[in-house]
């Protein structure tokens, strides 16, 4: 028994290698959950949710580079290296754009790339301003040169840094909400399949009831209810996904109750919960999985679409559907790239997830 699963195994396993769609998707989405695990570690920008502004140098093209001027801030908070890998670190500096910089007898005179609110562009900045107490005053720590690789948005933000945190809240909301999703669907349907009866008539009225309301009027009627925020977000998408996961597992249970092994099961008195817990789910779960990564693309979708919409991840948090909502209009006015980049960054994930949910059917055989 024991070979034949392991034959078994190696047989998906050799079908997946040799789709190269398939293999390509999933490449990328190991790619793109190791970007979202280490964002800001690889972010230009590691300050919590890439929310350091410089509007003298907006909506700026990708490439755009600037010397910055680096003045100590004293009043930035000290966090661990932990909460750092995983919210960003608080800005100990400020950074200031500037055209040129001159070294004088006080301090450091620097002209500033656009002249200041009360009209002045040039400032003098005196080395106790620069460098902390007790350090000697280098001129490569305080005057840096910035490249932006995506370019800037329009409150001059680092774009790059803005999709890569993007990236972990896409993620992030697709594998809370299909995990939610999982955890309801398989239980309903379980249930339903297995007991048939009143129950499997009740949790079906459930079922259509839920089916039949849009599912972008649902889940903004859910984040309405709940309120705006990231985690809400999570929960309302993840209560309108399990739908079509417990249609699928009722349907699944009922087929694999009447086999033998489980008549056999029921025979020797096992509970009701093993037997659905150790001999059926464990065969009923194919089309599950495939259901899943379809389910993870439509969570990324509707989590985009809500941003745009105003209702899902609030500012500062950088969704790809805020960026684009933020942009949409600069389409038109000769900095498309501002809009394009997180919708291509959307289009290449989802088509991802899709691509690798057809594959896991065609390698694990699962009959339409």
């Amino acid at each position: 028994m024991r070979a034949k699963a392991m034959e078994q195994s190696d047989s998906w396993g050799l079908k997946f290698i040799k789709n190269p769609l398939g293999l390509l998707s999933f490449i990328l989405l190991i790619l793109a959950t190791f970007l979202a695990l280490f964002a800001y570690v690889l972010a230009p920008d590691d300050s919590p949710n890439a929310n350091n502004m410089h509007l003298s140098i907006a909506a700026k093209p990708p490439g755009f580079e600037v010397l910055m001027c680096i003045v100590p801030n004293l009043e930035a908070p000290e966090v661990s290296q932990w909460t750092a890998f995983l919210y960003g670190r608080p800005k100990g500096v400020l950074e200031i754009p500037i055209k040129q910089y001159r070294e004088v007898a006080d301090g450091l005179e620097v002209t500033l790339l656009q002249p200041a609110a009360d009209g002045t562009q040039k400032r003098l900045y005196t080395f106790d301003e620069l460098v902390p107490s007790g350090e000697k005053f280098q001129l490569a720590q305080v005057i840096k040169r910035y490249k932006f690789w995506l370019g800037t948005d329009k409150y001059g933000r680092d774009l790059l840094s803005r999709i890569l945190i993007g990236l972990r809240v896409s993620l992030s909301v697709g594998f809370i909400a299909v995990l939610i999703s999982l955890v309801i669907g398989i239980s309903l349907g379980a249930i339903s399949g297995y007991f048939g009866g009143r129950t499997d008539q009740i949790i079906m009225w459930l079922i259509n009831v839920t089916w039949s309301i849009p599912t972008l009027l649902l889940v903004i009627a859910i984040t309405l209810a709940l309120g705006k925020g990231f985690w809400q977000v999570f929960i309302a998408v993840g209560l309108t996904m399990w739908v079509e996961v417990a249609r699928v597992v009722r349907g699944q249970v009922m087929s694999v109750k009447q086999r033998q092994y489980i008549t056999a099961a029921r025979a020797l008195g096992y509970s009701d919960l093993r037997i659905i817990w150790r001999h059926i789910l464990p065969n009923a779960l194919t089309p599950v999985i495939i259901i899943s990564a379809a389910n993870f693309a439509s969570a990324i979708l509707i989590e985009s679409g809500l941003s745009f919409l105003g209702i899902g991840a609030q500012p500062p948090i950088p969704s790809w559907g805020s960026i684009i909502k933020d942009h949409y209009a600069y389409i038109v006015l000769g900095k498309p790239y501002l809009a394009l980049v997180p919708g291509f960054a959307i289009m290449i994930l989802v088509m991802a997830f899709m691509l690798l949910g057809n594959t896991l059917r065609d390698v694990l055989d699962v009959k339409q």
